[in-house]
């Protein structure tokens, strides 16, 4: 009797393994990966199709197959690849879900059908822009996943996205103005971005690890060794290494260097060599070459740039809030298993 309960107990676990695994492969056809929900924001579904037919992962696919061959799908690390694309992709699609969602709520969509006609005409400018030869439009086509109905529904889907956070950002930014105390302390905080001409400073550097190490190099330097030779011996700054530190000469404004060190740079007379400087790199000891510096224009002359400069900062500080705040408030799940 006991054997027989086990036969029938073993029985019984195999079939439910079977269903189990029949269920996995229904789950695995296309047909089903692509209605598959990959998120749902306040009721609404965002499907494995959805997320797959962005213009984004559409890219995405694109460059994936062409790096990995047709069979990309077998390759783990395309593989890899797809599914943490997805999952940033899939991010900005909840984003905009969301937004869409408050924009129906405050009556503020386009009119979509002024928006297809503008995806039209976007279509046939694209066609002209390859000189209206069918086969290369429709290679560029095949090589970027698209048709050309494919092709008139992303523009549609982007013309139809800039309307609704354009209207949203006009609705919820309405209130934004900027007076002249404000325009006055940013003028007077930020002289470098309003003179004549760009200022701008040659400067070489010494990068080291720690902030010893560059003490010690400071002490070799205040002793009168030459900055160029000490650089090629120590800086651990592969790019300025073999120059003797020298970085160059940059603008003061948008220099692409570290804010920190530039401001010491800018701070310290020409030929001077400053004490160790931290950032986010490292310790450095750098030495101001030379200085550019030109008359800073009058604030009449740059008012209304600064005014609509900081308009337009605080009109995206305020809808990136209110944005965050629709996201904390809305009901969002993902499902990350179909982004696989």
């Amino acid at each position: 009797m006991k054997n027989i309960k086990k036969l029938m107990c073993t029985a019984l676990i195999t079939m439910l393994g079977f269903s189990a695994v029949g269920c996995n492969m229904i789950a695995k056809t296309p047909e089903a990966i692509a209605k598959s929900p990959v998120a749902v924001v306040n009721g609404e579904k965002i499907t494995r199709a959805d997320l797959d037919n962005n213009m984004n992962m559409k890219q995405v696919i694109a460059q994936v197959k062409q790096q990995y061959g047709e069979n990309y799908e077998k390759n783990e690390e395309a593989k890899g690849v797809l599914t943490e694309q997805r999952t940033k992709i899939l991010d900005d699609m909840i984003t905009q879900k969301v937004i869409e969602q408050k924009a129906k709520e405050l009556n503020l969509l386009p009119d979509d059908s002024k928006l297809k006609d503008e995806a039209a005409k976007q279509l046939d400018e694209t066609k002209k822009s390859f000189g209206n030869d069918t086969s290369k439009f429709q290679e560029a086509l095949k090589q970027g996943g698209f048709t050309e109905d494919s092709l008139k529904e992303m523009f549609f889907t982007q013309l139809r996205s800039q309307a609704i956070i354009k209207n949203i950002a006009d609705n919820v930014t309405k209130d934004v103005k900027i007076d002249d105390k404000k325009v006055q302390e940013y003028y007077t905080a930020n002289q470098a971005q309003f003179t004549e001409k760009p200022n701008k400073i040659h400067v070489a550097h010494i990068l080291v690890k720690t902030e010893d190490e560059a003490k010690k190099v400071k002490e070799r330097l205040d002793k009168g060794e030459d900055f160029a030779k000490v650089a090629k011996e120590v800086s651990q700054d592969p790019g300025s290494k073999d120059k003797g530190g020298d970085l160059g000469t940059v603008n003061y404004v948008d220099s692409g260097f570290d804010p920190t060190f530039m401001a010491a740079a800018i701070g310290q007379k020409e030929g001077a060599i400053s004490a160790p400087v931290k950032t986010q790199f490292g310790y450095h000891i750098i030495k101001t070459i030379k200085k550019e510096e030109y008359p800073v224009k009058k604030l009449e002359t740059v008012k209304d740039q600064i005014k609509q400069q900081l308009e337009s900062q605080e009109k995206n500080k305020m809808l990136s809030q209110k944005i965050d705040e629709w996201k904390k408030s809305a009901k969002i799940t993902k499902n990350e298993k179909n982004l696989q």
